[in-house]
């Protein structure tokens, strides 16, 4: 005997209320991707964040990433 499964039911249910989100997380995060490949390595030494972390960074990575206090 074949049991029920509900999960193709739910998700053609549920995929026609979350579309809108599925899309809007696509977008984000393709252009979050693209922008990030966009960086070299000269906008990372004119970034003031960068600059501001490089010091805490450069010291976690001689100490190890366990010794890292975020």
């Amino acid at each position: 005997m074949k049991t029920f499964d509900p999960w193709p039911i739910f998700f053609r249910r549920e995929f026609h209320r979350n579309w809108p989100f599925l899309a809007g997380f696509a977008v984000t995060g393709a252009l979050i991707v693209k922008f990030t490949a966009s960086l070299t390595e000269e906008d990372a030494k004119n970034s003031r964040f960068v600059q501001e972390h490089n010091s805490h960074i450069i010291e976690a990575c001689r100490q190890g990433w366990n010794g890292l206090d975020v």
